[in-house]
Parts: C-alpha cells; structure tokens; sequence
C-alpha cells in the first residue's frame, strides 16, 4: 500500500500552476519558429541522420517576453515547490516518494 501525503494546499496550488506553466511553455514553444534571430534554412544530411529546417523569421519581442514571463513563473514555482516548508517534516528516505505522489496528486484527485 503506497503512503498517503497531507501536502498542504499552497504547496498543491504551487504544484498545480507548475503544471499549468510547463503546459502553457510547452505549447508555446511548439508555435514559435525555430530559431529566436531570424535564419536561413538548411540542409544537413552529413551526420547520422539527415536534418532540415525552413528559413525562420525569428521570434518577435513580444514572443520573447512572452517566453521570458513564462520561464520566469516557471522558475519562481520550482522553487517554491522543491524549498516548501512540507519537505522538512517528510523522512530524508521518502521524500522522492512524496515529490512523486505531489507531481501526480491531481490525477489521483481526478479519479475520484
């Protein structure tokens, strides 16, 4: 039986924007062209495999603060999450079990 974690509710708030934040980057990032500056295409097919990449206008400046707003966030949450007051109370040993169960409390949260 796996041990059940009473995190208290900043710290699952805190876990839970990080999730927000990560998704929201991560979508982000995927819309964004490649490169920041703006490149020309290449082709590369020296290497193991063969590379390509369309020329890239680059990102905006409001594109990059964009980024730069979200790392930020994403930045200040991880530390307040991996620094909480929470983990002083939990055993050296089961604390990785306990990161574990917060980074999945809402999926668990979701099933019931």
């Amino acid at each position: 039986m796996a041990t059940t974690y009473e995190f208290p509710s900043d710290l699952l708030a805190g876990q839970e924007e990080l999730h927000q934040v990560r998704a929201e980057l991560s979508a982000l990032l995927k819309r964004l062209p490649w490169s920041v500056e703006p490149m020309d295409g290449f082709s590369d097919d020296n290497g193991w495999r063969k590379v390509e990449r369309p020329a890239s206008p680059g990102w905006t400046e409001d594109e990059q603060a964009q980024v730069e707003k979200l790392r930020r966030r994403e930045h200040e949450l991880a530390v307040f999450v991996s620094t909480h007051r929470f983990w002083t109370e939990v055993p050296a040993a089961d604390r990785m079990d306990a990161r574990t169960c917060l980074k999945h409390a809402r999926e668990e949260q979701a099933e019931e």
